[in-house]
């Protein structure tokens, strides 16, 4: 029997844009606005328009989970149907009326609102005006927007969080091109990188002006794994070192302990690349840690020496430092393309115990997202996802090794709740533990929703 804490919370994580859908929204969020100017980039051409219908059918849909054993549900706000005007955080009357009905659903199924802010939706208009994240008036007006939130919604609502995995947006629209405006500049990711950990900082700062009762908290969620070398050849190590740096440790450290690395600092800073600060920014984040921390893991991060010498004449990104490593013999999941590698778990939750404070921590996405699930549907329209069960059973038993060592992990959410869209890859690769079928917008527990049940009711498996 592999067993966990007593409160220990079994939930389900998801987001606002890749589930309700833009029905009713005044505003584009950048991928709204991607898929109406370039279709062709998504799957099958399949956008955010009507996503999972959770804006319609929230109530059937909560009520599912709810049999499905979830007791928190992780979603977030989205910044372009709450509010009306950016510049001055006005509100629109039908999302303030939505996310009310929302939360006061998850309440009514017994299913606590853990409430996210930003899920990689910035607004479009915030692009085109201010280049987004690129621009500290765009931090402002996010904390203008998270203030309405939390008066809002505060009575209600005690688990915060302030970004969802910030570093994709770093990868994804300013390094990488996954993400609209696929902008391919390291420097400028840099900066991003920077002011999103200030905006973070000053609304936890705000967050704890307003919200005052002891159960409250705010915390940020970042996806993480321990960088690992592909060899103990000390330039493998070197290029482990700067990743781990680079993809854990830059918004890590300025969230729980206050202040940025100081070899990535330095690192940034021989290269001419480091951001502009203010000695008065970096007091804020110094004085505004996170009180809990949201942890999305799904493979590893492998990494070995680059090919060329970083000194070598190139535009500056932060993999000249690096080269993503397949170890031979790796567990996959194929249809996703990534390594499983359950150990990672066990890893974090030691870092997080040694080097930050241990921390009040939660797993807040793992999951399994597998292609084609209608060929596992049995007789009676029940998908057997026994992969998913196996996944999310020896992702459980390694962070129960870490919870056994004292790490302070406190819950684990699946992702997903329901099929959800995402991004550019629409509903190509399933993630629910329950089906959705997009055509009909019908919904169904899976197997592995039995399982989770039962899993909460026993408080392990």
């Amino acid at each position: 029997m592999v067993e966990f804490p007593e409160g220990f919370v079994w939930g389900a994580a998801t987001s606002g844009p890749q589930t309700e859908g833009n029905f009713h929204k005044q505003h584009q969020n950048v991928f709204d606005y991607w898929f109406a100017t370039e279709p062709e980039q998504f799957d099958a051409g399949v956008g955010p328009d009507t996503a999972s219908n959770f804006y319609n059918d929230y109530d059937h849909d909560l009520a599912l989970m709810a049999q499905a054993g979830v007791q928190g549900l992780r979603t977030s706000i989205q910044w372009t149907r709450l509010i009306d005007d950016f510049e001055t955080a006005s509100l629109n009357a039908d999302g303030v009326a939505f996310y009310n009905h929302v939360i006061d659903s998850m309440l009514a199924h017994h299913i606590t609102p853990y409430i996210n802010l930003h899920h990689f939706d910035l607004p479009v208009a915030l692009y085109d005006k201010y280049h987004g994240w690129e621009s500290k008036h765009v931090v402002e007006l996010f904390v203008k927007f998270a203030e309405q939130c939390f008066k809002l919604f505060g009575d209600r609502v005690d688990h915060w969080y302030t970004f969802n995995e910030p570093k994709v947006v770093v990868d994804g629209q300013y390094l990488y091109g996954w993400h609209y405006p696929q902008v391919i500049n390291g420097p400028k990711a840099v900066q991003v990188a920077y002011n999103m950990n200030l905006a973070s900082a000053k609304t936890v700062a705000r967050f704890h002006e307003l919200c005052v009762r002891p159960e409250q908290q705010i915390g940020i969620i970042l996806n993480l794994t321990p960088a690992y070398a592909a060899s103990d050849d000390p330039a493998d190590l070197a290029a482990a070192e700067f990743a781990e740096l680079w993809s854990n440790n830059l918004f890590l450290d300025p969230a729980v302990l206050g202040h940025f690395p100081e070899k990535l600092v330095e690192r940034l800073t021989m290269d001419g690349v480091l951001w502009d600060a203010t000695p008065t920014e970096l007091a804020i984040i110094a004085a505004n840690p996170v009180d809990c921390l949201g942890v999305n893991y799904y493979h590893p991060f492998r990494v070995q020496r680059p090919d060329i010498s970083p000194k070598s004449l190139q535009p500056w990104m932060p993999d000249i430092y690096f080269k993503e490593y397949d170890m031979p013999g790796r567990m996959m999941n194929v249809d996703r393309g990534w390594e499983i590698y359950p150990q990672a778990m066990t890893d974090i939750a030691r870092n997080i115990q040694k080097n930050y404070g241990n921390i009040p921590w939660m797993i807040s996405e793992n999951g399994m997202g597998v292609a084609g699930e209608e060929r596992f549907l049995d007789k009676q329209g029940v998908v057997q996802d026994d992969y998913r069960i196996d996944f999310m059973k020896e992702h459980l038993t390694a962070l129960a090794k870490g919870i056994a060592a004292g790490s302070n992990c406190q819950g684990y959410f699946v992702w997903s709740g329901i099929d959800c869209w995402s991004w550019n890859h629409a509903y190509h690769n399933r993630y629910g533990l329950i089906r959705n079928d997009i055509h009909t917008q019908t919904k169904t527990l899976k197997k592995s929703a039995k399982w989770f049940a039962e899993l909460g009711e026993r408080n392990g498996f």
